[in-house]
């Protein structure tokens, strides 16, 4: 058995979960997801807490399946009741980005804008025209739609200009000398 798939799942007030054979269904005040769920693993609801349970206690193969069922499960539940969210910033001169409907109009020092389409179900705020916030319940989204973002312009080891996570450290190479 998995040791994350051992650890039950608090469900938090005001979050409603229903569970049947091939998946589970969580509602919460931010949205609602339906999370499937791998061969062999099962859930029980037990005075607020859910527990992965294996159908095959002796089954070795199956411990990869638990663990990951359980974080699947336990992701959607944080993400109904609180949601998931990445920051980004735009680190150059001249590099900017803005809302237009369901697009973010960049420009990143392309002799053209760039344009990407916000996926449904996300949320993509940005101030001062250089920090973006991605926000939405589906963890595996943001993530995705942050990492989309963050590869139209990559961070430059020389010059540190380009889109990045809030918080990343870069290495910065020393250039050619004149020398």
């Amino acid at each position: 058995m998995s040791r994350v798939g051992k650890k039950p799942i608090p469900v938090p007030n005001g979050v409603k979960v229903r569970v049947s054979a091939d998946g589970v269904d969580v509602e919460g005040p931010k949205g609602k997801m339906r999370q499937a769920l791998p061969p062999g693993v099962r859930f029980e609801l037990n005075d607020g807490q859910l527990q992965a349970l294996l159908l095959r206690e002796g089954d070795r193969s199956l411990g990869k399946f638990h663990g990951l069922a359980r974080s699947l499960v336990a992701n959607a539940v944080h993400g109904v009741s609180e949601g998931f969210k990445k920051e980004l910033d735009i680190v150059g001169i001249g590099y900017r980005a803005e809302v237009k409907g369901k697009q973010v109009i960049f420009a990143l020092g392309y002799s053209h804008p760039v344009v990407f389409d916000i996926p449904a179900g996300i949320d993509v705020a940005i101030d001062k025209q250089t920090h973006l916030t991605v926000s939405g319940i589906d963890r595996q989204l943001v993530g995705q739609v942050s990492a989309d973002i963050r590869s139209l312009r990559k961070p430059d080891p020389y010059k540190q200009k380009g889109v990045r996570y809030t918080g990343e450290q870069l290495k910065k190479k020393v250039g050619k000398t004149g020398a």
